[in-house]
């Protein structure tokens, strides 16, 4: 039998939602592909586990009696993980990230380079994962800081008194797109012309700002390619294909390369606030010691 402990908590999310949109939402992935990972639990498990025809969606009695379990085995993976990472701790002190993928490949190390120049020799494992994969482990113990742009949506699901957050630096969403034989962006987004979009899907975190403000400007556009990774939508936009909003960060070297280019000006661009959270039920002394120094000034450009 192969279970994915993601599909669990999937599972104990849609139990407390009792709603499959509602759920997605707060695993930060799209509907569709919650309602599979749901299927790959119960085919997983040779069960039906959601009663689909009754709205709110409501669990089969062999739903009931795995829900125990599931939560169960959550709890337990994540009071494990916790207590490693405290023996780790003692041993060493490595401080576990977890990291929006631009920033793991555009923030951290220059960041932690600054750090360690300024008198903090941090020593640090990061994984790069999703905004949603991030917010959990941070939850569950499974990271001793989350990196992330700040999400006021998330922040709504989150106690300030158990998850603080400090302000580490600025960024923004960028309209690029892919440049002609004389080296010029492909599309204008003051032409008034409709564009290629190449967009954000549903549940998204990134893609809500961007929608907001494709809204707001009224942009004329028709959606030629969809996904919730940035870096997919880079992709389609090396190859000429459209229009789309990327982190500064996910775009530095194309952009000096002249590979990509900034296709509108500054009220189509989108600010970003980059943040770190903590767990104040973790104590930690390695990242007790990090949050006084950030606290102070420490890591900031010199």
């Amino acid at each position: 039998m192969h279970l994915e402990t993601k599909w669990l908590e999937d599972f104990s999310a849609l139990a407390a939602t009792h709603s499959f949109s509602q759920a997605a939402q707060r695993r930060y992935v799209t509907q569709p592909a919650f309602s599979r990972r749901i299927r790959s639990l119960e085919q997983a498990l040779g069960l039906t586990l959601v009663n689909r025809t009754r709205t709110p969606v409501e669990l089969t009695e062999a739903g009931q009696l795995f829900l125990i379990t599931a939560r169960s085995v959550i709890e337990q993976l994540a009071s494990v993980v916790r207590h490693l990472h405290h023996l780790e701790g003692q041993q060493g002190e490595v401080l576990q990230f977890a990291a929006a993928h631009s920033l793991a490949l555009g923030f951290f190390a220059p960041w932690i380079a600054r750090l360690r120049e300024q008198g903090l020799p941090v020593a640090s494992r990061l994984v790069a994962t999703n905004v949603g994969e991030a917010l959990h482990a941070l939850r569950e113990g499974g990271c001793d800081l989350m990196l992330a742009y700040y999400d006021p949506d998330a922040a709504l699901q989150m106690d300030p008194q158990i998850f603080p957050s400090l302000h580490l630096g600025t960024t923004a969403m960028l309209p690029v797109c892919s440049v002609d034989a004389a080296g010029q962006p492909l599309f204008d987004l003051a032409s008034g012309l409709s564009v290629p979009l190449l967009a954000y899907s549903a549940g998204a975190f990134l893609g809500r700002s961007v929608n907001l403000l494709l809204r707001q400007r009224a942009l004329r556009s028709s959606t030629v390619y969809e996904t919730a990774m940035a870096d997919s939508l880079k992709s389609m936009a090396l190859q000429g294909l459209g229009v789309a909003w990327v982190p500064q960060l996910s775009v530095t070297a194309e952009l000096a390369r002249g590979e990509l280019k900034i296709c509108g000006d500054a009220q189509w661009q989108v600010p970003l606030e980059i943040r770190l959270y903590r767990c104040t039920l973790v104590r930690k002394p390695a990242v007790r010691r990090l949050w006084r120094a950030l606290e102070d000034g420490l890591g900031a450009p010199l």
